[in-house]
């Protein structure tokens, strides 16, 4: 079983970073990432801790390309701030799991993926907020950058919208496929 594990997370890594990379071109599915469900359900689900940083390198990776191609695109870089704060998310949601594992049920499933979706559009939004000069430093300033963000822009919503849907859906996908890995494993054991 460990070996399918080793399998199983490698396989997440590539195919979360292959899918964080290719919706970049395809603006409906912005932030509906696969990153987040995996760091919540890696710590839910994987007793090996070593493979809870199988998020953190699909993060990493998926960062470097779409850093580069949005500097070449349009001029916008991600600053290393940027990339700390992410991290310290999905760090975040690695705890929320953790806690979940000790009484995995659907609810606590639901209630942890919802919470770690809500501290990523919150801590993001507040940081746009803090570091980017467009944003009056107001309670109305911070509730434009929560809302509506820039003008050029979809609404920052709606990116909360597609996060959030992101991280259900796949956690939903990554607690099947280890509810049947399991279920398997134990018919054949």
């Amino acid at each position: 079983m460990k070996n399918s594990h080793l399998i199983l997370a490698l396989a997440l890594i590539v195919a979360a970073a292959a899918y964080r990379v290719g919706a970049v071109f395809v603006p409906e599915l912005s932030n509906v990432s696969p990153i987040m469900a995996l760091a919540f359900c890696g710590a839910a689900y994987l007793e090996r801790r070593a493979l809870w940083l199988v998020p953190f390198v699909a993060l990493s990776a998926s960062d470097l390309w779409i850093d580069h191609y949005y500097a070449t695109q349009y001029g916008y870089t991600w600053e290393l701030g940027g990339a700390l704060l992410r991290i310290a998310c999905f760090a975040a949601a690695l705890g929320v799991g953790a806690w979940v594992a000790r009484r995995r049920t659907v609810l606590n499933l639901l209630g942890g993926v919802l919470g770690c979706s809500v501290l990523f559009y919150f801590a993001s939004n507040t940081a746009s907020w803090l570091g980017d000069a467009y944003y009056a430093k107001t309670l109305a300033g911070w509730w434009q950058a929560m809302t509506v963000g820039h003008p050029e822009f979809p609404p920052t919503v709606w990116f909360f919208r597609n996060t959030l849907v992101g991280d259900l859906a796949f956690t939903g996908l990554f607690a099947l496929a280890m509810s049947r890995a399991y279920t398997t494993q134990a018919r054949t054991a």
